[in-house]
């Protein structure tokens, strides 16, 4: 698989590069920096589940395994 390091942008292979999606070991270590000082971060809830009533919500249910043209009418 080919991709651009998300650190410099250096193109990179998953069948070459043992650090992939990084290009080297330095790259891995310094996004695994950025985590650790909180330059990235996971956004936050789309939803307070304190302030949703048990009835309120919906639930979606994604079968990925399932082929695109599904003979059962999917």
């Amino acid at each position: 698989m080919k991709h651009k390091c998300p650190i410099c942008k250096t193109a990179t292979d998953s069948a070459v590069h043992s650090d992939f999606p990084f290009c080297s070991e330095k790259c891995r270590e310094r996004d695994l920096g950025n985590w650790a000082t909180e330059k990235y971060v996971v956004s936050e809830a789309i939803f307070n589940e304190d302030d949703s009533e048990e009835g309120d919500r919906k639930t979606i249910i994604l079968d990925l395994d399932l082929p695109e043209n599904d003979e059962a009418g999917h």
